[in-house]
């Protein structure tokens, strides 16, 4: 949704309740997990440390939606879970404009507290 102005926490607040029960707008969901044939992944990879200690780290700031810290993104609601169904505003402010985007969690990957690998999708 494009808008000229910055919307209200009510409005925003409407649009999160509004995008709950939205189906996908794509399908099949769960494709980020795989790579089906007639499809190419794009995959981004870096180097933030090393070490237990720098993992752990990155596990609390992605399950804390730190990756949408920017000075032109926000995220709402703030500090929402990461199971899969939650549903999150993200604002953006970009070329003069406003835009509001629905997301949904729809799968989870690991465990935050225990193993090697944790994330969302």
């Amino acid at each position: 949704m494009f808008l000229i102005r910055r919307p209200s926490q009510r409005e925003i607040a409407a649009f999160l309740r509004q995008s709950q029960d939205l189906p996908l707008s794509y399908a099949p969901v769960g494709i980020a997990s795989q790579t089906p044939r007639g499809f190419n992944a794009d995959l981004a990879s870096a180097v933030i440390g090393q070490g237990r200690d720098a993992f752990e780290r990155a596990k609390i700031a992605l399950a804390e939606w730190r990756h949408y810290e920017m000075d032109w993104v926000e995220l709402f609601p703030r500090g929402a879970a990461t199971e899969s169904g939650t549903v999150v505003a993200v604002l953006v402010h970009h070329l003069g404009i406003w835009s509001l985007n629905g997301c949904r969690v729809v799968y989870g990957i690991g465990d935050r507290q225990v193993g090697s690998s944790f994330g969302f999708a």
